[in-house]
């Protein structure tokens, strides 16, 4: 049984608050706009279960329940009044997202609600987190989720653990070659040169020559490191520069 990350406790907390007897300042119930959110909210509910990995569908409609849950917290607590009324209505909007991601995660097809729950958890519960990416990229044959978690983990301090979900699940000649791109900036930025050179001359297997080849330049800066030399590993001599595709 997942572990409860510790998000949804405090956000639970939160709401079960006694709210303030003074109303000074608080936003008055409205109808006004709520049928065109409704309506707004079923047409992006229906393109979610068409599918439900269309991030751009997901974004907004977890904009519109952020925003939905934020004016319920404000609607009952005074601004005025309450200590952290902002940060409060944060976690609240948070928790309506999470609960919009575990709605659509339950679709076996679903591996972007996934990386978003994990997004959401990554701080307060790590190894949940990490399953969810583990869970996305099995869900994925095309390698988006997996690039998507490697990403995820990198921005969060956590290349070495990037770079295990990317190498566990990594199959080069199906998944698109961002996640070899991901996978190098990872090894880079975990202290290993040597792994990083070694998953970039991966790439030059890849079938899709003409989409590495649009990586290259970004990866031939990161491997140059600061001083604009190639990196080398413990023990490496090789200072040549990293080679375009299709170069023998």
């Amino acid at each position: 049984m997942v572990r409860c990350m510790a998000l949804l406790p405090r956000l639970r907390q939160l709401m079960r608050r006694p709210t303030s007897a003074s109303r000074v300042g608080v936003r008055r119930p409205t109808t006004a706009g709520r049928r065109g959110d409704t309506l707004h909210e079923d047409a992006l509910r229906s393109v979610l279960s068409d599918d439900p990995n269309n991030d751009r569908a997901f974004s907004a409609l977890a904009e519109v329940v952020r925003r939905r849950a934020a004016e319920a917290y404000e609607a009952e607590h005074d601004p005025l009044r309450a200590p952290g009324v902002a940060q409060e209505r944060e976690r609240a909007a948070n928790l309506a997202v999470w609960a919009l991601g575990e709605e659509l995660a339950g679709n076996p097809r679903a591996w972007y609600p996934l990386v978003e729950l994990a997004r959401l958890s990554v701080d307060d519960d790590h190894e949940g987190a990490t399953r969810r990416l583990v869970t996305a990229a099995e869900r994925d044959p095309t390698g988006r989720a997996l690039a998507a978690g490697i990403k995820l983990l990198r921005t969060n301090g956590q290349p070495g653990e990037a770079l295990n979900l990317g190498v566990g699940h990594w199959r080069l000649r199906e998944q698109i070659p961002q996640v070899g791109e991901q996978l190098v900036l990872a090894a880079l930025e975990s202290g290993r040169p040597a792994e990083a050179r070694q998953h970039l001359d991966a790439l030059s297997e890849h079938p899709d020559a003409e989409a590495v080849l649009e990586l290259l330049p970004r990866l031939r800066a990161a491997m140059a490191g600061p001083s604009g030399t190639p990196v080398s590993g413990p023990g490496e001599a090789r200072t040549d520069p990293v080679p375009d595709a299709g170069e023998p």
